[in-house]
């Protein structure tokens, strides 16, 4: 079983250290490296996963790629490990944030001795503005509540996403830590069940009630008037408010809307991608089809069986009631990104 002392990434003695998310909730198994490739590769399977935590991977991977490299192979070894990580996933802007803030430390800085030492101090860096973007967030957050509230969230947004607290999960531990929470409700958030694996283990390390239920469940609960309000995460947020979340956000949000539920995104400001004007640009991932037809080990349906497997949807603005970033609660229009 986990230890309530568990975290999702470390970095120590030239080595980083992460859990690996796919053996949770009943193993935890940690992966001490320094190899870029392995760091990529664990980005790849979801072992490190939650836009923040990937940015801060990423970060230390290409930190770690020139580490004890010869001068004449720092560049090529450098750009090497840069593609290498670029290419691990397509959506989520903080990897894209993270890897040119690094490029930047490198091109300025070429020609240093102590040019690894200068990279890994801009990771670490990046480790710790998040950890402090987190800790605004959930403050910002604690505007949404109105009252004591029963809320839904889809994925994971905690500890295990980030490089601190959280972000959706954070604001919803903050809230319950003043009484302005009654109940959480999860979905399982298939595929890959990242709110029955994840979310549903750090609600319970939290001591937070909290119900898991089907991704089509949801409606029902607000049907019924069960949820006060849904907040989830972020993987990429165009300039117009237009948001990337895991599959299965969009739906939410459309049942919010039907149900006149308040619809909140919470997500660093990192998190926003100023290059894009609305989220027909963002480029969504396509995941392999045996993730739809098998759960971990077991094959469900039949491995010729085709599948239509995105990661994640698009959320237009209009259907989001607020962003929560580590700057502010901004509410719909959102020109604050402009």
């Amino acid at each position: 079983m986990i230890k309530n002392n568990y975290f999702s990434i470390k970095f120590f003695d030239d080595k980083l250290s992460f859990l690996d998310q796919t053996k949770l909730p009943l193993v935890e198994d940690y992966v001490e490296t320094d190899d870029f490739d392995r760091i990529a590769e664990a980005i790849e399977r979801l072992e490190v996963r939650g836009a923040p935590l990937i940015g801060v991977a990423a970060a230390y991977g290409l930190a770690l790629s020139i580490k004890n490299i010869p001068a004449d192979a720092l560049r090529r070894t450098f750009y090497l490990a840069y593609q290498r990580l670029l290419s691990t996933r397509p959506t989520a802007v903080n990897l894209f944030y993270s890897l040119n803030e690094l490029k930047n430390v490198f091109e300025e800085n070429k020609d240093s001795e102590n040019l690894y030492d200068l990279l890994i101090e801009r990771a670490k860096k990046i480790h710790k503005e998040d950890t402090e973007m987190c800790e605004k967030i959930a403050q910002n957050g604690l505007k949404i509540f109105k009252k004591k509230s029963n809320v839904l969230t889809h994925c994971n947004t905690g500890k295990l996403a980030t490089a601190g607290g959280g972000t959706a999960f954070y604001v919803i531990q903050k809230g319950y830590e003043h009484n302005l929470i009654n109940k959480v409700y999860a979905d399982e958030t298939r595929p890959l069940l990242q709110g029955s694996r994840l979310t549903a283990f750090e609600l319970h390390k939290a001591g937070i009630p909290f119900a898991i239920q089907t991704d089509s469940t949801a409606a029902v609960l607000m049907q019924q008037n069960q949820i006060d309000l849904v907040i989830v995460g972020a993987d990429r947020i165009a300039l117009n408010g237009d948001t990337a979340n895991k599959i299965g956000t969009y739906n939410l949000a459309i049942s919010c809307n039907y149900h006149n539920i308040p619809f909140y995104v919470a997500a660093p400001s990192t998190t926003i991608d100023r290059n894009i004007p609305a989220g027909n640009e963002i480029d969504i991932e396509y995941r392999n089809k045996n993730e739809v037809l098998s759960i971990g080990d077991m094959q469900i349906a039949h491995v010729e069986y085709e599948a239509f497997s995105p990661a994640f949807d698009v959320t237009p603005s209009h259907l989001i009631s607020g962003i929560i970033t580590d700057e502010d609660l901004f509410l719909f229009p959102y020109n604050f990104i402009r």
